[in-house]
């Protein structure tokens, strides 16, 4: 009898580790933390999580330190302070987002411009300084855009901007950038399951821990943040959503957006009103998300279409949605029938 009941109590242990087991697969542990100027939201699942969590916080802190334009020690502040007269060391992180920056500003003719920071500094949208700028102020920030004037010292890493007054500004692309090295790290620490959720950012790791895709919703851009008009089922992906509702200030009755048009030096006024992007590479599907609302509809749609592993859904001001032609492989879904799909 003392056989069988310890027989007995084994195996009920071993149930009670079993089911424990499977819970902690099935809850994720969960962590924020406000970096890169936005709140950011880190789950994953399995052994080892939160030390995985914590590891990839360490590194957003890191890459905020070296790209935060706004900071005073920061190495794009070092290259703006410098602009007109020398070239400055940065980290490969830097150097590396920098050239992927130039990329971009490239494939759209300029619409997404790294060098855009004297016209994000006048505006000051997303500060309490935000203002309406004097045309004359536009003007001369508009002289001083222009993504070929970067200049690029491959071997020291050494980047200059090629006359006085120049700004970079990263804050287009580095959270993309974030975003890749957070899924990175979780990778490298054996996590097979995972959000990182960066704001109008998001980057799925695997699939859900019973293997399922992850359904994500699409920003409503007409309403507050976390209210959606749509849905996608994806694994693996980033998606990524430039929009007129992330930030923005009102003044005389007009809303003014933070995605700037480096052609007239004001808010992008083109029918948009979000653009999301889904790829593999977030920093690449941030720097998308911008050129492309920049684009417009029917210039951003044509260069997605051109652009492999590339997808994306435009949403006008009339609540009109449109879609690339791979969208549809991700089970998208309109939740919201204010909303209205179209054909291009």
């Amino acid at each position: 009898m003392k056989y069988k009941l310890k027989i007995t109590i084994f195996l009920f242990a071993v149930l009670i580790l079993l089911s424990a087991c499977g819970r902690s697969q099935e809850t994720p542990v969960v962590k924020t933390n406000f970096l890169l100027d936005t709140l950011i939201k880190i789950s994953a699942y399995g052994n080892g999580a939160s030390d995985a969590i914590d590891a990839a916080f360490d590194r957003i802190s890191d890459i905020e330190k070296k790209m935060n334009a706004n900071a005073q020690d920061s190495e794009v502040t070092a290259i703006n302070t410098a602009a007109g007269r020398e070239f400055c060391e940065v980290s490969p992180d830097t150097f590396y987002v920098i050239k992927r920056g130039l990329y971009f500003s490239e494939l759209s003719g300029g619409r997404f411009d790294i060098t855009v920071g004297p016209l994000v500094k006048i505006w000051g949208i997303g500060t309490e300084k935000a203002r309406v700028p004097e045309e004359h102020e536009i003007k001369r920030a508009l002289s001083l855009i222009n993504y070929r004037d970067v200049l690029l010292d491959e071997e020291n890493h050494g980047v200059m901007l090629k006359r006085p007054g120049m700004g970079m500004d990263l804050g287009a692309i580095a959270k993309g950038y974030a975003a890749d090295e957070i899924i990175r790290i979780l990778k490298e620490k054996g996590i097979k399951s995972a959000v990182a959720d960066l704001g109008g950012n998001i980057y799925v790791l695997g699939k859900k821990p019973n293997g399922e895709p992850w359904k994500i919703g699409i920003q409503d851009p007409f309403e507050i943040r976390g209210e959606i008009f749509a849905t996608v089922e994806v694994w693996d992906k980033t998606l990524v959503t430039s929009g007129v509702y992330e930030r923005f200030f009102e003044k005389g009755g007009k809303r003014y957006h933070h995605l700037l048009d480096t052609s007239t030096g004001y808010p992008v006024e083109n029918g948009l009103v979000s653009v999301t992007i889904i790829g593999d590479s977030s920093i690449d599907a941030d720097a998308l998300s911008t050129a492309v609302f920049s684009l417009g509809l029917k210039e951003g749609m044509r260069l997605v279409e051109s652009l492999p592993g590339i997808e994306a859904i435009f949403v006008t001001s009339g609540r009109e949605v449109y879609l690339t032609s791979g969208v549809d492989n991700f089970n998208f879904q309109i939740t919201n029938k204010a909303f209205v799909l179209k054909q291009q």
